[in-house]
């Protein structure tokens, strides 16, 4: 099974979230829909981000990591991974 890992930026606001999951597409509609108490007020959301690995706990790793870096110094050191 595949994990990812996945940054999303608000259209409106320009905000990042940070977050994994097992399915990018249901994840990023929920996101959309308003169904994420932690995203519903900046919506819409655009993938910029998606990182798959192997495992839950990789994923959950680096999703620590990267917020534990600050989503948007993690982005300016990782560019290559913008979608």
């Amino acid at each position: 099974m595949e994990f990812i890992v996945y940054i999303l930026q608000s259209s409106v606001t320009h905000r990042y979230y940070c977050g994994q999951t097992d399915n990018i597409t249901e994840r990023l509609k929920r996101h959309n829909n308003g169904e994420v108490k932690s995203t519903k007020h900046s919506l819409p959301w655009k993938l910029i981000v998606q990182i798959s690995l192997s495992s839950r706990s990789e994923s959950m790793h680096l999703e620590s990591v990267i917020k534990k870096r600050g989503i948007q110094r993690w982005l300016n050191e990782n560019q290559r991974y913008l979608v």
